[in-house]
């Protein structure tokens, strides 16, 4: 999934996740969401006035699973 496409809505992500054609322009238009990454480490700011200090098993770059890609 791309933060583009959460960011397109329930309807849209729902949509992708039954007809994966409909992935196609998340992947290949560039579409700037990237700050919806970052909405969790800035709630727990603003909420606690500290910095959320979490690791995560997942990197949220793009292509950082390549095991996960198929083809050539």
């Amino acid at each position: 999934m791309r933060a583009a496409e959460v960011a397109a809505g329930r309807e849209e992500y729902e949509n992708v996740l039954r007809d994966a054609e409909r992935f196609a322009p998340f992947a290949e238009d560039l579409i700037w969401a990237e700050a919806l990454l970052y909405v969790p480490d800035n709630a727990y700011r603003h909420l606690t006035g500290d910095e959320w200090d979490r690791g995560t098993r997942h990197s949220y770059e793009s292509r950082s699973h390549q095991a996960g890609w198929t083809g050539p």
